[in-house]
């Protein structure tokens, strides 16, 4: 039963990677369908991530009136009517309408799985977890790219959706295998630590900024890769550049695959370093003056391969660095602090591209990739000395 149960975590975590790459793999025939400039996607990304942040704050308090489970399920009933809007979208401004039920699917399920998994498995598990969502967030610009090529950006999103919807089916039919968790949610969930007290914890407020800088880098990849490649390299058809959506996602699923195997051996600080210097490397690939794409794909697949331990890491050591009454209120702001970096550095970066070319790409990964390993190694050094 917790074999199975496991199993139908990991498919939710499909289901949670699936939404977030189809917006970058489409837009840029989007974008000429809407008739507008390409900045604007920075702004449906934004109403999407704004939802998701609400729904991250919102989810300690769900946790003390609901079981996981319906989280779950609410959550992706939400993201399949969202991607359903999406698709019947013959207007820019009808976007707007249906990102809010897009985002606010996506950040329940994050925060409360997430919460979920950091307190009851080991960090290998955690590492799988989130290699799942890559795996979601791999398959999602391919169907964007058949669309493209067969039919109309609109199917993508339609296709993605009843793939939403037999992941849902799969999840109803699977809630009898969270009685057990239902006891020990009851157990704990009066013990829950509020946003206000947690946010308060010596070295929060650092992991908090660190999220913030990880997902600026992270977002901005999902959404302008497939433009870097259509403003960089000359020649590529709609649905190559399409398909290049999939090369952050593939890396942070082979990373987190990876460090799926390794993570227990290596701990999870020591795996946010090397990977932090394996984004660095992959962003030098990017930045080689080279003509063809090749490289520069290797490069963005680099990238996500040193992004994809951090993001699992950083949350599986909230209930060892800070308590597991402080958890889940520790690991929503995670989220809301991340998706607030999803929310607006895409969008900054849409506008300094449309000025500066799309070209300066990789000096703002650079700078997020700093800052983010600066933020974690002074956090760790206060958690150390509290």
């Amino acid at each position: 039963m917790v074999s199975l149960l496991l199993a139908v975590i990991y498919l939710i975590f499909v289901s949670l990677g699936l939404p977030d790459s189809l917006l970058g793999s489409g837009w840029p025939k989007m974008q000429t369908v809407f008739r507008v400039p390409s900045a604007y996607a920075g702004y449906v990304s934004m109403t999407i991530c704004s939802m998701t942040i609400v729904s991250a704050l919102l989810c300690p308090r769900l946790l003390r009136k609901m079981h996981t489970k319906w989280i779950v399920v609410i959550s992706i009933g939400l993201t399949v009517s969202g991607l359903l809007g999406f698709s019947f979208s013959s207007e820019y401004w009808m976007l707007f309408l249906f990102a809010v039920p897009y985002g606010l699917g996506a950040g329940a399920i994050d925060a409360s799985v997430n919460q979920y998994v950091a307190n009851h498995y080991s960090s290998s598990v955690m590492s799988f977890l989130h290699c799942f969502y890559g795996v979601g967030a791999v398959i999602s610009p391919y169907i964007m790219a058949f669309a493209l090529k067969t039919a109309r950006w609109n199917e993508g999103y339609r296709w993605t959706a009843y793939l939403q919807m037999a992941i849902l089916a799969v999840c109803i039919l699977s809630l009898p295998l969270w009685q057990k968790s239902e006891v020990q949610e009851e157990d704990d969930s009066y013990d829950y630590a509020g946003l206000s007290e947690s946010i308060r914890v010596p070295g929060v407020l650092l992991t908090l900024l660190a999220f913030f800088a990880y997902s600026s880098a992270e977002a901005t990849c999902f959404l302008w890769t497939p433009s870097y490649f259509a403003g960089t390299k000359a020649g590529l058809s709609d649905q190559t550049i399409a398909s290049f959506g999939s090369l952050i996602f593939f890396g942070l699923m082979s990373g987190r695959l990876i460090s799926g195997f390794i993570s227990d051996r290596l701990g999870d600080r020591k795996l946010i370093r090397y990977g932090i210097l394996t984004e660095l490397f992959g962003i030098l690939l990017v930045f080689l003056p080279l003509n063809g794409y090749l490289i520069t794909a290797i490069g963005f697949i680099v990238i996500g391969t040193g992004m994809g331990p951090v993001y699992p890491a950083i949350q599986h050591m909230a209930p060892l660095n800070f308590g597991r009454r402080y958890s889940a209120a520790v690991i929503s702001l995670q989220m809301a602090f991340a998706y607030i970096g999803s929310t607006f550095m895409p969008t900054v970066f849409g506008y300094l591209q449309q000025n500066f070319g799309i070209f300066i790409m990789p000096f703002y990964l650079l700078i997020f990739a700093a800052a983010n390993f600066l933020l974690l190694e002074a956090a760790y050094r206060k958690i150390q000395n509290h």
